[in-house]
């Protein structure tokens, strides 16, 4: 069983949007970059809702710094825990992330967005009074594993949400 740990959150004063994973995946953690699997769709996502024609083809900070431009921050609800593999399912003893700091210490933050169920169902059994406080969407999951929607149908969900 492997132990595994978040990264830091990626977040500007000009966020809006916080977009929260649940833990980032085995290829995540082992090249430290969040959604660095290449089947998941989440940089092809990304690049359309900030109008990014060539996201996933840039270095993984000028995709963290258009994400940011754009007014979206990403974390993940899960602060530590042990997991075999990289599915969601396979999570236990997990840690939260101190998300009510973060929000607090970046206020422009009004919307929250989940990246699969993991994400909201954690959030919900860790912070429930956050949210009651702002804006909270729970998003179909852009892993791989996530295989009944399409980039197209993913789009127009979480454009939905966000804009």
């Amino acid at each position: 069983m492997a132990y595994c740990e978040s990264f830091k959150p990626r977040v500007c004063k000009k966020s809006r949007i916080l977009i929260l994973g649940s833990m980032p995946g085995v290829k995540s953690l082992e090249e430290q970059e969040y959604y660095a699997h290449p089947q998941n769709r989440f940089w092809k996502l990304a690049g359309l809702l900030c109008k990014c024609e060539n996201m996933t083809d840039l270095k993984y900070e000028e995709k963290i710094n258009t994400f940011l431009k754009s007014g979206f921050a990403l974390w993940d609800v899960i602060k530590f825990c042990k997991r075999e593999g990289s599915l969601d399912s396979n999570i236990f003893d997990e840690v939260p992330n101190d998300i009510p700091s973060l929000l607090e210490k970046y206020p422009n933050i009004k919307t929250i967005c989940f990246n699969g169920n993991k994400a909201f169902c954690a959030f919900k059994k860790y912070y429930p009074d956050v949210l009651d406080t702002f804006c909270c969407r729970r998003l179909p999951s852009t892993s791989p594993a996530n295989a009944g929607y399409t980039l197209e149908k993913l789009y127009s969900v979480w454009s939905a949400a966000v804009f």
